[in-house]
């Protein structure tokens, strides 16, 4: 399938290692224009210099207003992926005040305010655009000591289709991604060890875990135009995990990257 994002500007947040990091360098691999938005410059350096086309933005994601001049800064964009997210995983009884507001104003609040500041300057040009927010397996189902990371997720695929609901009739589409354990630097060392990888690999058909360039193949089809009638989806990757009914809840811990 050839996809081309030729004249298209494109932001990807936390874009500074993980998933993010390997996306920018995708589609500026596909000839999109890519501004890469992290909090961490170093990180950032990094990745322009591996790419020098890429352009940067250093803002941290947890300051509203910080956050809204830095996306107005590099307007237009014309395709947005959401895909910064913080993870504290501890038991329900545990979990702090600090943890729930960390991790709502990263994995919820930001997609909020960088999308009201994007599809605003989309509809005032009359331009048709795609959103990806990036969820995870962890919105559908409930995992031991994720009850934030669980709740926020939820709260991400809820909030991405009532964006699809209320941009569509702009002609701006609206998806989510939603991995399983993604073998990323950090995954590997979570999930090395065969003994605590062997439960939460047994509850996925395939066997295996998800590798960067798969969440990154799923991300890049629906930002293009071959997805153009696809909207308001949480699409899986997850090698068959949520279409198993026993995973609806699961005692195993689902380690993403914090990428901000």
């Amino acid at each position: 399938m050839n996809i081309n994002f030729e004249g298209k500007r494109i932001l990807v947040t936390g874009a500074g290692r993980g998933i993010g990091r390997d996306l920018a360098l995708r589609l500026s691999e596909y000839k999109g224009e890519v501004i890469a938005l992290s909090r961490t410059k170093k990180n950032l350096d990094k990745l322009c210099a591996e790419d020098p086309r890429i352009r940067s933005v250093c803002v941290d994601l947890r300051d509203w207003d910080a956050t809204k001049k830095a996306v107005e800064s590099v307007l237009p964009i014309d395709l947005l992926v959401n895909n910064a997210g913080v993870a504290h995983l501890k038991p329900f009884l545990d979990a702090t005040a600090e943890d729930f507001d960390e991790t709502f104003a990263v994995n919820v609040k930001s997609i909020l305010n960088v999308s009201q500041v994007v599809a605003r300057n989309m509809i005032e040009r009359k331009v048709a655009g795609s959103i990806v927010n990036i969820s995870s397996q962890a919105s559908q189902a409930a995992l031991k000591d994720h009850a934030v990371y669980c709740s926020s997720k939820g709260a991400v695929d809820m909030l991405s289709k009532t964006m699809a609901l209320e941009l569509g009739p702009h002609n701006i589409r609206v998806n989510t991604v939603n991995p399983t354990v993604i073998m990323t630097e950090m995954g590997k060392l979570g999930w090395s060890d065969p003994d605590k990888a062997r439960t939460m690999l047994s509850k996925i058909p395939l066997g295996r875990f998800g590798e960067v360039h798969e969440v990154v193949d799923a991300v890049t089809y629906l930002l293009s135009d071959r997805s153009s009638m696809i909207n308001g989806v949480t699409l899986p990757v997850d090698g068959g995990f949520l279409a198993m009914k026993d995973n609806m809840t699961t005692d195993q811990s689902d380690i993403q990257d914090t990428m901000v």
